[in-house]
């Protein structure tokens, strides 16, 4: 049975058949604009609260991201279980099976929103003093991760139902929630801050009230689709079979995000060796990569959503060929952007700090990490075409062993040599454990495809 390509409502895509790598772009843009503008809004927050509230509230809430971002993964990682199990059900056209996992998705998503509230609540201070957090800045760190995790459930929402819309092809729409949501944000940060002198915590409730306006959005989309997208109150309900195909393979990512967190609080007290100096330029420089890996990252949630829908619409003759379109498309962006922050280091550096030896030490990451920056999005998209496969176990142990256990290694190893006892030893283990890993999940891909694929595609006749 030949597969032809069935006409879409204006946001859905058919990722099954037709140009692949055309397609992929045209997926990825909005993600890539959503990533970009979540960054933007970020810095947002801490220009008005450095401006408006003074450097210890702002210091209050740089010292949260990493625990945001520890205790957040877990959940974001399950959503990938949603985006995975909703885009080979759409691809197969199983209508039944695909509602399904609609509702047990999003009741999953308020259920994590819940309980990570409660974890914000309850633990956010004894986490911040294991952190080693200043004593100044302790109480309004505290109240702006309790004020900042009442929105958790919206964050939840969001990212669960963005999952869903994505595995349909749809990027457009999570997109305009986001841009809306954030402008909500960054006015109500200004009036909270800079008119009501609120300081953490009026940047924690414009952020809490933004998410949930994002949920909203996202809600009333999915309330008003039609067929088996759409969302019904009354069948909203945990599917055990659902759950677990959810959990199967969005847990190991959620982990696989958790532990990266953890080594870099490792990777970062190696580089606070180094002075404030330093600190403030790797600070910097890792700014201005996040702009660059969120583009990057773009590609490797089209290549889980590509081969998702491929695989439930048994077109496996298009796995491989969605692989490498995904592999051309993010060395191409991660070349482009990566040495365009090289190219103009200074200048962008100069935006977060005047003092020419910041910029310098900004400069001297920026040259190791971005010129090769496009190993890391090749490292992901091979974990986007595993997990797109149903595979989330086998990439996480890798990639954990990898990109994270060998950097860990070689600060406890190399970086102790006298004579290699330097910053620049610390950056060079980026690349050099994205490399590696890279190779060991195309390994691990050559062993999945020939037990999997091959043999289907001959089988599958179209």
């Amino acid at each position: 049975m030949k597969y032809t390509e069935v006409k879409k409502k204006n946001y859905e895509m058919d990722m099954c058949s037709g140009p692949i790598f055309r397609k992929m772009l045209m997926f990825t843009f909005p993600i890539m604009c959503s990533g970009v503008l979540q960054l933007l809004f970020n810095a947002a927050d801490v220009v008005v609260v450095g401006q408006f509230a003074g450097h210890t509230a702002l210091a209050a809430v740089g010292a949260n991201s990493s625990l945001i971002n520890l205790l957040t993964n877990l959940f974001i990682g399950l959503s990938i279980g949603t985006n995975v199990l909703t885009a080979r059900y759409y691809g197969a056209k199983k209508q039944e099976r695909l509602s399904r996992s609609i509702h047990t998705s999003m009741l999953l998503s308020i259920y994590s929103g819940i309980i990570l509230t409660i974890i914000g609540f309850l633990f956010a201070k004894g986490i911040l003093v294991l952190m080693q957090t200043p004593e100044n800045v302790l109480n309004q760190a505290v109240l702006y991760i309790r004020l900042y995790f009442l929105g958790m459930t919206g964050t939840m929402i969001y990212n669960f139902g963005s999952a869903i819309l994505r595995a349909t092809g749809d990027t457009k729409r999570p997109l305009y929630y986001l841009l809306a949501a954030g402008v909500i944000n960054v006015v109500l940060n200004v009036i909270f801050v800079a008119g009501f002198s609120m300081g953490v915590a009026g940047v924690a409730i414009a952020t809490a009230i933004s998410q949930f306006i994002s949920a909203g959005l996202i809600i009333r989309c999915l309330l008003k689709e039609t067929g088996a997208l759409k969302l019904e109150v009354k069948k909203l309900r945990i599917v055990k079979q659902d759950f677990m195909d959810i959990v199967r393979v969005g847990l190991p990512a959620g982990f696989q995000g958790m532990l990266f967190s953890l080594s870099n609080v490792i990777i970062q007290s190696a580089v606070n060796g180094f002075g404030d100096i330093v600190v403030a330029g790797n600070s910097a420089a890792m700014s201005i990569e996040g702009f660059v890996y969120i583009s990057m990252n773009a590609f490797y949630q089209a290549t889980i959503s590509f081969t998702s829908q491929n695989v439930g619409a048994k077109r496996y003759d298009r796995i491989l060929k969605i692989l490498l379109s995904g592999q051309a498309a993010v060395i191409m962006v991660g070349f482009v952007l990566g040495n365009m922050a090289v190219l103009f280091g200074n200048p962008l550096l100069s935006i977060y700090s005047s003092d020419p030896e910041v910029i310098a030490a900004g400069v001297e990451r920026i040259g190791i990490i971005c010129s090769i920056y496009f190993t890391c999005g090749m490292m992901d998209v091979m974990v986007g075409a595993l997990r797109g496969l149903g595979y989330s176990v086998m990439p996480m142990i890798v990639s954990l062993l990898g990109a994270c256990g060998l950097r860990l290694l070689w600060i406890a190893t190399v970086f102790q040599i006298p004579e290699f006892h330097k910053i620049t030893t610390v950056y060079v283990s980026y690349p050099i454990t994205w490399v590696v890993t890279f190779t060991a999940h195309v390994i691990c891909f050559v062993v999945i495809y020939r037990k999997t694929i091959v043999g289907k595609e001959k089988g599958v006749q179209h």
